[in-house]
């Protein structure tokens, strides 16, 4: 099977991104085109973003998830901790994440740290989901493999029975990252594919140094 997609073409001419623009801080950026995508009718779930990192057997892998969280020091999410995904990160925490809202013709891509956060910080947040995600925290061993959809549908009722009448608690292995970035690029799409790229790369002063890229 083969399929040329050679001809596909668009030219992106929405916005642009000047460096004189930018802040000294790489988060107030961010700030502020998360706002813009959260509220533009052109984004679905501007919060959902890809996360790569190194797997146990040597090779990358990347999936979508859900960005819960970012403050001055970084980006939060959720997940099992025995996961594919959470083992990849335990044994090496250097992970990239993504953004890619289409309709604005922007990305973000970081490159940081990850580090749990603390138990009270994934309690807090557990407490806020709904009783039936809540659940399926319990019910799933995330990544591993199953007989059946049956199989997993009999794990989630017998959680339901026990929890039944109960507070559901956070599972011991179920909790949050906090991604600290030590750099942070911002590309809007230009015509011609001049696209302007802006860096942010972290000094060991804590201070942002701020370049541009050829696109």
């Amino acid at each position: 099977m083969a399929h040329d997609l050679s001809d596909y073409r668009k030219s992106y001419e929405k916005q642009e991104l000047l460096k004189s623009n930018c802040p000294e801080n790489p988060m107030e950026l961010f700030r502020d085109w998360f706002f813009v995508a959260d509220e533009s009718e052109m984004v679905d779930e501007a919060n959902a973003m890809t996360i790569a990192s190194i797997g146990i057997d040597g090779f990358p892998k990347s999936r979508v998830v859900l960005l819960k969280k970012y403050t001055w020091e970084g980006f939060i999410f959720y997940t099992n901790y025995n996961s594919e995904k959470g083992k990849a990160i335990q044994a090496n925490n250097h992970v990239c994440l993504s953004f890619f809202w289409a309709g604005l013709e922007q990305q973000i891509i970081i490159k940081g740290k990850a580090e749990k956060l603390p138990e009270n910080l994934s309690d807090g947040y557990f407490e806020s989901r709904p009783n039936g995600s809540k659940l399926g925290a319990w019910a799933s061993n995330q990544s591993e493999v199953v007989a059946s959809r049956e199989e997993l549908d009999n794990q989630l009722k017998n959680f339901e029975n026990q929890f039944k009448g109960k507070e559901i608690t956070r599972p011991p292995h179920w909790g949050g990252f906090i991604v600290k970035p030590v750099s942070i690029e911002f590309w809007q799409g230009r015509p011609n594919r001049m696209h302007d790229r802006i860096r942010y790369t972290l000094q060991e002063d804590f201070s942002w140094k701020i370049n541009r890229l050829a696109p």
